[in-house]
Parts: C-alpha cells; sequence; structure tokens
C-alpha cells in the first residue's frame, strides 16, 4: 500500500464536483486501501477522493477504538437527515484551522461499500458528521465554507495528534 499526497486548501480540486464510479475493480480496491493508510498516517476520521486528487465519489473513514476499522462509500447519498448538532470541525486538507459547523445529527446514506456491495447506513452523532463532511467533498464543499466565520482559529496542531 501507500501513503498518498493529501491536497491542501487553495487547490482548485478541493472545489470540483466529482463524477460517479462507473466500476468497482481492482483499481478501486487499490485506492481504498492507499486512501486508508493515508488516513491513519494523518490521524485522521475520513479523507474524500478529491483530497487526495482524485475526483472520483468516494471516501474512507474509520471511527478508531470505538468503531470497527477501516470502510469506504462509493457514491454516496445521504438520503434522508434529522436534529442538528453543532460542533468543532477540522480537515486534513486545511491543517491547522478548525471552526463550528451545523450540522444534522443523524443521516441515513445509501452507496457501496468497500467490498463492492450496497448499503444503507443509519448514523449518528460523530459518524454523520464524518459522512456529511466527506460527502461535501464529493461536491466541493469545504467545511469553512459551512462554519461560523467568527468560531474559525488555529488549532495547536500537537495537541490534535494526542
Amino acid at each position: 500500500m501507500a501513503i498518498l499526497e493529501i491536497v491542501k486548501y487553495g487547490d482548485p480540486r478541493l472545489r470540483e464536483k466529482c463524477e460517479p464510479v462507473a466500476e468497482f475493480n481492482d483499481d478501486i480496491k487499490k485506492l481504498i486501501a492507499d486512501m486508508g493508510d493515508t488516513l491513519h498516517s494523518a490521524k485522521g476520521l475520513g479523507l474524500a477522493g478529491p483530497q487526495v486528487g482524485v475526483m472520483k465519489r468516494l471516501f474512507v473513514y474509520d471511527m478508531g477504538e470505538d468503531g470497527d476499522g477501516l470502510h469506504a462509500l462509493i457514491n454516496p447519498k445521504i438520503i434522508k437527515k434529522s436534529g442538528s448538532d453543532v460542533c468543532y470541525e477540522g480537515c486534513l486538507s486545511v491543517p491547522g484551522l478548525h471552526g463550528e459547523v451545523e450540522r444534522a445529527y443523524k443521516v441515513t446514506v445509501t452507496g457501496i461499500n468497500e467490498n463492492g456491495e450496497p448499503v444503507r447506513i443509519k448514523a449518528q452523532e460523530l459518524l454523520a458528521r464524518c459522512i456529511q463532511h466527506e460527502t461535501d467533498h464529493l461536491d466541493g464543499v469545504i467545511f469553512m465554507d459551512l462554519a461560523d466565520p467568527e468560531t474559525i482559529e488555529p488549532v495547536d496542531m500537537d495537541d490534535a495528534k494526542k
């Protein structure tokens, strides 16, 4: 597997809408594995295709000790949102900044998982936030577009990696 370069804020690819993945194949499996390695190396929760320069509708996520390992969602579509939650968010493509973002507390999303199987996921709290954040990336939206501008501030990167 490989560690991919993470695209940083200011790169125009982060503002592009991604194309659907047409076929689940060995190239997609390798990309998921490489994105997983990159996510773990960067100590993030989620990583979307455009964040590694791949303009395809897919992302990987790993909720850490509370979750059950690395997962991927291909061609995700959020079909239901409910509730509201405001929380600080950061982004691997915008290192060193975070801000308060209001998102749905619960979501239902459909797509294809890391095994090429159709899935319907009901998520809440942090997983729901992660799914919304990464799906936004696939549409060219960055968390700072949604954050309360008065709350965007530097974050201590040494503390963030603990």
